[in-house]
């Protein structure tokens, strides 16, 4: 019988040193994870992304950080081999990298949209294609997309319309890889409650997205909690394994689909 836990598992989560990434690799972790490999971009989130590490040590996993820029193929390639050489495999590959521009369309320059596809469209396809080439059999990919895809708002071209995408590739990777018993999932959150969020947004449109969930009341902030994310994900990569080819909605009500 397939063992669906975490025991013996090894996660690789991009953009796992902090925000939903890093509560991520501290979750799973304390749920029995064996070994969580912690990805991230730049310089500047090193010192993160080394006590995010210390942090999943310290909950008994084995955890190990890999820097790379993953809008280049070839580096998502690296990353792979690179954490299955370290570990021995990987069970799960979770990729929560993103990149947010609220601009209108008339503003947006040729440089501006080739990043934000690059990041959040590019980035993900060879995260995907990697992990189905590398993931030991009956593993687990989650890769993060946005809940405004099924909002009217403005502003968003460039983001929503990179991560439009990697619903179908999400779908297609299921479909390929599901004769190896290997589930994909996409997770779309609300605007959530982390830098991410409040650097692109001004003090009206912050109220606005406070306020326009269903449960916003219920919520410390009125925005996605990303404590509320990691169980969905949580249950994605173990128990939830026959939901696959999937994007799944996670934002309190604030889009539906």
């Amino acid at each position: 019988m397939v063992d669906r836990t975490l025991e013996g598992k090894v996660v690789l989560i991009a953009g796992g040193a902090k925000n939903l990434g890093g509560l991520l690799a501290r979750d799973l972790a304390e749920n029995g994870a064996a070994a969580v490999a912690i990805h991230y971009n730049s310089d500047a989130t090193r010192q993160t992304a080394e006590e995010t590490r210390e942090s999943v040590k310290a909950l008994g996993a084995d955890a190990e950080l890999f820097q790379g820029d993953l809008t280049r193929a070839d580096n998502v390639t690296v990353l792979f081999d690179a954490v299955s050489s370290r570990f021995g495999k990987v069970d799960i590959a979770i990729n929560t990298v993103g990149m947010v521009l609220k601009k209108p369309m008339l503003e947006i320059s040729e440089a501006e949209y080739d990043t934000m596809f690059d990041i959040n469209s590019k980035s993900a396809f060879f995260f995907l294609k990697e992990a189905g080439r590398v993931l030991e059999d009956h593993g687990k990919i989650v890769t993060l997309v946005t809940s405004l895809l099924g909002a009217f708002t403005s502003y968003y071209s460039t983001y929503a319309g990179g991560k439009a995408p990697v619903e179908h590739f999400t779908r297609a990777a299921a479909q390929e890889f599901g004769e190896r018993g290997i589930s994909v999932t996409a997770v779309g959150p609300g605007p959530m409650d982390t830098p991410f969020f409040y650097g692109q947004e001004g003090e009206d449109a912050v109220a606005f997205h406070k306020s326009a969930a269903a449960l916003s009341a219920f919520s410390k902030t009125g925005l996605t909690d990303i404590e509320d994310v990691v169980p969905l994900i949580r249950h994605l990569v173990t128990d939830g394994w026959w939901m696959t080819g999937q994007t799944l909605l996670a934002n309190g009500g604030y889009t539906t689909k």
